[in-house]
């Protein structure tokens, strides 16, 4: 705050000397002499809040927009730019020094067309060899904006992660890295789903609930609660994935759909379910286990059983051992989008 009042001062300021030149200038074209009254105090007057309104958007907006993009650009294609541009002016500065004898206006334009040219040749060229710069400097790329989604630490946490639950006890691991943030439309679409008429989105809703208050007394755990509202007519889905573009942030959620759409607008995702898929047991074929069949399968004959971490194990021929331990070796296991399945077959089968 104490900078953009600055900023308005210094531009209060600027145009005020500004209006005060001009009024001189305005006053000795009408009279013939150069008077500060009136001309010279009106148009000073006008200039100090034209400058404090001006300011901002003529100074801190492009400021912003030009920082923006150079952060956006990686330390490799920043670094190899920087050097072409410098060896082109170098050569410039070499092949410019006969033309300063050239006549009349030969003499100063030359050089600067030169130098034009060749420095921006070499800025393409260094640009387009920045892999070459990579290889000499490996650690910029690494380090580089673009290769660092979550670079400021934030993770953004979507309602259907805070529904799930499993994030509580995520963090307490300590596997989850940086602050969660939590922004505001997220609890208010939390609280609308807590305050449903319909049991179990209530249920859901207020289970989330449960799970924020847990995650804020957790000394642990980072958790922030961003004052951000939802655009009018914009989904909270989309909102969010806005949202974590703007602050270079990650989002955690459990939400298929979610995931896809952020990914494919170059933010990174936290996916619970994809963690735990990857964390299951790795069974191959021909491995054996001893598995308790709790009920049918889908087809005829078939029993089914669940190991600790949840994976389904299809037994064929296991539906006679429903409700019995049994030995089965491993067939064959199949990997889906809700997760891996296990075919065996009864040892004695």
């Amino acid at each position: 705050m104490f900078s953009l009042w600055t900023l308005r001062l210094l531009g209060a300021g600027g145009f005020a000397v500004l209006g005060w030149r001009l009024g001189l200038g305005v006053s000795h074209l009408s009279t013939g002499e150069t008077q500060f009254l009136p001309w010279g105090l009106a148009l000073t007057l006008a200039g100090l809040p034209v400058g404090g309104l001006l300011a901002p958007f003529l100074i801190a907006k492009p400021f912003s927009k030009a920082t923006g993009f150079i952060d956006s650009i990686s330390g490799t294609t920043l670094l190899s730019g920087t050097i072409g541009l410098v060896v082109g002016l170098l050569i410039a500065l070499l092949i410019s020094i006969p033309l300063y004898r050239l006549d009349g206006w030969l003499g100063w334009g030359t050089p600067i067309m030169v130098s034009l040219f060749l420095g921006l040749s070499g800025l393409i060229v260094g640009t387009i060899r920045r892999r070459d710069v990579n290889a000499l400097f490996p650690a910029l790329e690494r380090s580089s904006p673009r290769s660092s989604a979550t670079r400021n630490g934030n993770i953004l946490v979507d309602t259907s992660a805070i529904i799930d639950g499993r994030i509580a006890d995520l963090t307490i691991t300590g596997f989850l890295e940086g602050s969660l943030v939590v922004p505001r439309f997220v609890l208010d679409e939390l609280r609308h789903i807590a305050d449903s008429s319909d049991a179990l989105r209530r249920n859901r809703g207020r289970r989330g609930l449960e799970v924020l208050g847990k995650l804020r007394q957790d000394s642990t755990v980072s958790l922030e609660v961003l004052d951000v509202g939802i655009t009018s007519g914009e989904e909270v889905d989309a909102q969010l994935v806005k949202l974590a573009k703007g602050m270079k942030s990650s989002i955690l959620t459990t939400d298929y759909n979610l995931n896809r759409v952020a990914e494919l607008q170059g933010v990174q995702v936290l996916n619970v379910n994809e963690l735990a898929n990857a964390l299951k047991s790795i069974v191959l074929p021909g491995e054996e286990m001893r598995v308790n069949i709790v009920q049918e399968g889908k087809e005829a004959g078939q029993g089914v059983a669940y190991l600790d971490d949840g994976t389904m194990v299809v037994v064929e021929g296991g539906r006679r051992y429903i409700n019995a331990f049994h030995d089965v070796m491993v067939t064959r296991v199949l990997q889906t989008a809700a997760g891996r399945i296990i075919f065996a077959q009864p040892k004695d089968g």
